[in-house]
């Protein structure tokens, strides 16, 4: 029987067998705890450099379909799982889970008890590792690891981004359907230009701002705001991405002159970049928020939402809590997952409203969006 291993930074490692590509991987090793989504999960660019372990045992029991990507691809270096099952059950199904990692070079290992795993960074914190379904000695994938690039401090954003601004051209309903879509009305006006800088945008944000009657227009990272301007936008995005946000300093300069100009909506690494942009600080938690159950109280409302999410820093409230005012709390944990400006309409959340994959419990915020972008223009809203 093949063999592959799984070395953490720290020595510790775990033995399984090989699935999807063969060959070796590093990046840092984090774990998720949805139950499903996991074809979202891998193609999700926010996972870029980093390589997952499930916390649920089976995986793959629905198989890969071609709708329920966030990307081109999967973004994943690797994969750990208990157990890949080989044979779907599911009429969307197109092939197995194993043979979709294949095709795209992502290195999985199964039968690694994940429990322990996950124990282990809760533990001693996120860290680097290799996985291997080749034949090599620890020492040898020992020394690999420690020439590897360290996650903190690098700048990922530059990987995932699109090269070229485009038009988001779909016209699919986003999974959840239109009866859980926010309640705003168009009022027969021109539709909404939004401007979405691409940290690694997954797509059913797009979808959401494009069934809402947006025109979004997608751009790269390195855009200049003025060029961002020169779109005429009613709107300005800050999509998810992968990475240290401190790291990506070309996209906070310029994020910080477009603050008070147009309404700007951050989710995940925008909401960080928003925060750097204010002059504030992020930081490293010890293992991320990952998984599709996360409960996050919304300060105004008073609701309660469980939430996507699948991020390693966080702002520093105190570094800008004269600039702006909390909305959103973690309640695991009490850190700091959504602020507004005090003054302009600019605001973002930590987790994802977008919902790919995970509950619809916030998808309403994209509504906020649009009607400070028609109140932007003096237009009347729902």
């Amino acid at each position: 029987m093949e063999k592959a291993v799984v070395l953490l930074e720290d020595g510790k490692y775990f033995t399984g067998t090989p699935f999807g590509a063969r060959g070796v991987r590093t990046g840092e090793l984090v774990f998720n705890t949805s139950m499903t989504g996991y074809q979202e999960i891998l193609t999700d660019p926010s996972y870029k450099g980093q390589i997952v372990t499930m916390t649920y045992p089976l995986i793959g029991n629905y198989g890969v379909n071609e709708e329920d990507v966030e990307s081109c691809g999967p973004q994943v270096e690797g994969f750990v799982v208990r157990e890949c099952c080989r044979y779907p059950s599911n009429w969307r199904s197109a092939r197995p889970l194993d043979e979709y990692l294949a095709e795209h070079g992502i290195v999985g290992v199964e039968g690694v008890d994940t429990r322990a795993v996950t124990r282990h960074i809760r533990s001693i914190g996120a860290m680097m590792c290799i996985v291997s379904s080749e034949d090599a000695e620890l020492s040898e994938l020992r020394r690999m690891l420690d020439e590897a690039p360290p996650y903190v401090g690098r700048d990922l954003v530059k990987e995932v981004t699109c090269s070229e601004p485009y038009r988001w051209e779909d016209s699919r309903v986003p999974p959840m359907g239109r009866g859980v879509m926010p309640a705003v009305s168009g009022n027969g006006k021109r539709p909404l230009r939004v401007v979405a800088y691409d940290c690694g945008i997954k797509r059913n944000i797009l979808r959401i701002l494009s069934a809402l009657g947006c025109e979004v227009l997608v751009v790269p990272a390195e855009t200049a705001a003025s060029r961002v301007l020169q779109m005429g936008p009613d709107g300005i995005f800050l999509s998810n991405g992968p990475g240290d946000p401190a790291a990506v300093t070309y996209l906070i300069d310029e994020v910080a002159k477009l603050i008070g100009v147009k309404p700007i909506f951050g989710i995940c690494l925008g909401h960080q970049i928003l925060g750097l942009a204010l002059g504030g600080r992020t930081y490293k938690l010890k293992f991320g928020h990952r998984g599709a159950n996360h409960p996050v109280k919304d300060l105004r409302r008073g609701n309660v939402l469980i939430t996507a999410q699948n991020h390693g820093f966080c702002v520093d409230l105190e570094s800008i809590a004269s600039e702006v005012e909390p909305t959103f709390i973690n309640l695991n944990d009490g850190t700091l997952e959504g602020f507004r400006h005090r003054r302009y309409p600019a605001y973002s959340v930590q987790f994802h409203p977008e919902d790919s994959p995970g509950p619809h419990d916030a998808v309403y915020l994209f509504g906020d969006f649009i009607r400070d972008m028609r109140a932007g223009r003096g237009e009347p809203h729902a």
